[in-house]
């Protein structure tokens, strides 16, 4: 079976993924946690942490589609999370809990928005959150810790993280940002990252009841608003985002 290798060099000493530990955390994951999960994940043949990084051979899905319907994804990181709800943190005490490397990620926020506040295609509402956000990634990170039950979540649950297969069969790739958190953690950043604002109130539907995805948008929405500030200036790729943002600005206020 045609292989794919992830190889990882050690994170920059300092850096969110060196103090988030993400590389060894996926290795981790595929070692203890996916032969569990009801999730489809690539099949890993082969892992390993040197001292010149980790090291994964993997199944190769790269003739899959990319991407996957967001109605049915809903569907199955809900029933995952249920499974996984009071029972992830004792099995796999080592994942790490939302908080951790929060002074770096709300350095990084003030110091982007800064930048990212002059954009013109930045629509009011956009602009307002935004602004309601520099000073406060803290406690938005921290409100987001004390929110509902933990879980098992994927952590960057956006559908550039997933494939499907030609019978309809998804596949969860990425599991470096793998933690404990409520499972509105995996909805909010789908949401976000993923999701035409017409369709958010069907995907919400096929999660099931989601009581704590208000409090944990914020959060999601200071990460949303980093990832723009990468993008060209009135791409197509801004453009729906900022409306992807501008639908979560919608919610909140």
């Amino acid at each position: 079976m045609k292989e794919f290798v992830k190889r990882r060099t050690p994170a920059l000493a300092g850096s969110i993924p060196a103090v988030l530990d993400m590389f060894r955390s996926e290795v981790r994951f595929y070692r203890e946690i996916a032969p569990h999960l009801s999730l489809r994940v690539p099949q890993c043949y082969a892992s390993s942490e040197e001292a010149d990084g980790t090291r994964l051979v993997l199944e190769d899905l790269s003739h899959w589609e990319p991407g996957a319907d967001p109605i049915r994804v809903a569907e199955l990181v809900a029933d995952h999370h249920r499974r996984w709800e009071g029972a992830a943190e004792g099995r796999w005490p080592w994942l790490r809990r939302v908080g951790a490397a929060v002074d770096l990620i709300a350095a990084l926020f003030d110091r982007t928005w800064t930048q990212l506040e002059a954009r013109p295609d930045l629509r009011p509402a956009v602009r307002r959150l935004g602004e309601s956000l520099v000073g406060r990634i803290t406690e938005v990170e921290w409100a987001e810790a004390g929110t509902g039950a933990l879980t098992l979540v994927h952590g960057d649950c956006a559908t550039g993280n997933l494939r499907t297969s030609p019978d309809g069969e998804i596949v969860f790739l990425d599991w470096e940002d793998v933690r404990l958190a409520s499972g509105a953690v995996d909805l909010a950043w789908l949401l976000i990252t993923s999701v035409e604002p017409g369709r958010w109130d069907d995907v919400r539907a096929a999660y099931g009841p989601c009581p704590d995805l208000l409090s944990v948008l914020p959060c999601a929405a200071s990460q949303g608003l980093l990832g723009l500030a990468g993008l060209e200036e009135g791409s197509g790729a801004a453009v729906a985002l900022v409306g992807r943002l501008e639908a979560c600005a919608d919610r909140l206020f």
